[in-house]
């Protein structure tokens, strides 16, 4: 049977007796959760606003963003047909932009 590599790399080192045993009332007492005081309800209300405006405006620039470049593709298809596939990088950086707004508002 293998052992995972973190077993395999550190299996020789043990404890010391002096981080093991400790006089008993020495230990670090935990904080009690029960006595934390808890969160404002508004608190949540404003944590999800914020998500879902940043979802809200970064899609809504993603979508202003390809129509602005789809209507120069349709004037570049017209005037320059040799440059519309370069006139497509617009229309993947506005898409970019609302996978960016997607990831920061998580």
């Amino acid at each position: 049977w293998l052992k995972p590599f973190w077993l395999q790399a550190f299996g020789h080192i043990r404890p010391t007796a002096s981080t093991t045993s400790q006089a008993p009332g020495t230990q670090k007492q935990q904080p009690y959760l029960g006595k934390m005081q808890p969160c404002d309800p508004s608190s949540a209300f404003f944590g999800f606003m914020g998500v879902t405006s940043a979802i809200v405006f970064a899609n809504l620039g993603a979508a202003y963003g390809t129509a602005k470049s789809g209507v120069g593709i349709s004037s570049m298809g017209v005037m320059r047909p040799d440059m519309v596939m370069r006139s497509i990088i617009p229309v993947v950086m506005a898409g970019v932009l609302g996978i960016y707004g997607l990831i920061t508002a998580v």
